[in-house]
Order: C-alpha cells, then sequence, then structure tokens
C-alpha cells in the first residue's frame, strides 16, 4: 500500500481517529502514563499502547489512537528488540557467558513471569532469536537481544546469572523495534509537546508528520482486496464471500489477513474458507 498517498488523503481528525504515534517512552513514566498523556493533550476519547515497558525503561512505545485501539491485540506479539546493561554478581570470562547463551538463551526458551508482572504465573515458551553480548566493563554487560514478544528481559538476565551460579541482574534496558516500529523514526516527549502547541496554534503540520496511519497494519498481515458492491453490507460486520474478492485467495485456515477496497481499509478478518464465505470480521472499520 502507497501509505504515503493514503496518508495525504485524510484530514489530521482522520488521522487523529485511525492513526498511531510511535513514542519514544522516556525513564521513569509507566506505558499506561505515556499512553494517558497522549490521550490528554489530544483530547482523545482514548488511546492504548502496543506492549508494556517497565518505568525504568526507555525507547519504541507505539500509541494507538482512538479508533486504532481496536488493532492494538494485532500487533502486541510481534518480535521485540532490545539494547542493554547487566550487572553480573562475580567476574567471569565473556567466553563462559556466550557459552551459556549459546546453550540455554537461544532458540525456544521457558519462562515464568516475574512475580510484579499482570499475567498469570505459569510457564510459558518464548523465542529468543539474537542474544548477543556487545561489551563488557568490570562487571557491567552491554548485550542486545531479538525476541518474540511477550519474552521478560530482566528475568532472561536474572536467568541467566543463575545458569552462571554467579547472579546477574539488569541495570539499563532500552527498546530499539517493537515489531515494524523502529527506534529511528521515534517522537521524544519533547517533540510530541511542540507539535500539540503547534496544532494548538493552529498549524497541523508537525502533528500531522508525526502520525502513521493505522493501515501501516498490512505491513504485519497480508492483504485481500475486495469488490465496492456489498460494502454496506460488510460495513455492518457480514462475512466476506468468495464473489466478494477481486481474486480468489488462498490462505490457510485461521489466518489473520488485512481487507481492503482500493486503498480503503475495511478491516481484520479470520479466514474461514468455507464453500461461500471466505472471512469472517474481527474487526470493521466502519466509515469515518
Amino acid at each position: 500500500m502507497d501509505f504515503k498517498k493514503i496518508k495525504e488523503k485524510k484530514s489530521i481528525q482522520e488521522l487523529l481517529e485511525f492513526g498511531i504515534i510511535n513514542f519514544d517512552k522516556p525513564s521513569g513514566f509507566t506505558s499506561f502514563d505515556v499512553s494517558n498523556f497522549v490521550k490528554k493533550k489530544l483530547g482523545l476519547r482514548k488511546t492504548s499502547h502496543f506492549g508494556t515497558l517497565d518505568p525504568m525503561v526507555t525507547g519504541v512505545l507505539p500509541i494507538a489512537l482512538n479508533r486504532a485501539c481496536k488493532l492494538t491485540g494485532f500487533f502486541i506479539g510481534e518480535d521485540k528488540e532490545y539494547e542493554g546493561e547487566m550487572r553480573i554478581h562475580k567476574d567471569i570470562s565473556l567466553e563462559k557467558i556466550r557459552a551459556k547463551i549459546k546453550e540455554k538463551f537461544v532458540g525456544k526458551i521457558i519462562q515464568m513471569p516475574p512475580v510484579k508482572s499482570r499475567v498469570k504465573r505459569q510457564l510459558r515458551e518464548r523465542e529468543i532469536k539474537n542474544f548477543k553480548i556487545l561489551k563488557k566493563e568490570g562487571q557491567n554487560i552491554s548485550f542486545l537481544v531479538e525476541c518474540q514478544g511477550g519474552t521478560y528481559i530482566r528475568k532472561l538476565i536474572h536467568d541467566l546469572g543463575q545458569e552462571l551460579g554467579i547472579g546477574a541482574h539488569m541495570i539499563k534496558l532500552r527498546r530499539i523495534r517493537a515489531g515494524i516500529f523502529l527506534e529511528k523514526d521515534c517522537i521524544t516527549k519533547k517533540e510530541f509537546e511542540k507539535s500539540v502547541e503547534e496544532f494548538e496554534k493552529g498549524n497541523e503540520k508537525f502533528l500531522r508528520d508525526i502520525i502513521i496511519p493505522a493501515e501501516i497494519v498490512s505491513e504485519v498481515y497480508p492483504i485481500v482486496k475486495i469488490k465496492e458492491d456489498n460494502l454496506k453490507q460488510i460495513f455492518t460486520g457480514k462475512p466476506i464471500h468468495k464473489k466478494d474478492l477481486i481474486k480468489i485467495e488462498k490462505f490457510e485456515k485461521e489466518k489473520i489477513v488485512c481487507v481492503f477496497c482500493k486503498d480503503r481499509f475495511i478491516g481484520m478478518y479470520k479466514i474461514i474458507d468455507g464453500r461461500d464465505i471466505f472471512a469472517k470480521a474481527e474487526f470493521v472499520m466502519q466509515p469515518i
């Protein structure tokens, strides 16, 4: 999809109704604090964030605006990437640390969520795509981790320290990627406040620049195009039939797809692939 073209066609009100801001979360704030701050500053009905960060953790925290909040669940499980620093409790060589990481902490691992987490405390499988030691200064070691969404980095470091038999804890962490949202595109609190200040003066340019059309979800899920004929019924939540498709698509059952009519986002659908019905609605974007 041509997101630049989609964005140009939208009014600032449409972007605020169905947009995302890639916020650079500062230290000392909860993810909810940042989400609520954006909501109040922009006078929105609701906002939501794509994945909790601890108060001390900084970095990529996408914030959904108004109706884009319905897409949170479609983004939240995407892979994450972090840069951080740990402190080992006794000195040990980097070779031993790297060997233990390679042996126990790359690929599928089993994690128990921390005591203070909001999720049920039960063993969960998570995948570590990459766990790289960057440098060592005394007992402080910087690292890079690329992992499945829902991985607890603080727990990962604690478990590594236990496996090494020396103990370790995380002292600094920054998220540099959350799925398709990157650190280089983050907006700082100061930049956000400046954009809102200009908007309140009648200059929407800066605010428009920082809002990402929520249609960006189609970068994560496959796109299916439909005809215009049956839109009225489809907007009421009716399933998409095979006769509604521009061309017959083949997907495995239960697959989630983005549905568009030309460059208009219709919603998120789950493949049924019955005799006549192609997919059922998970979320339908009613006309603004």
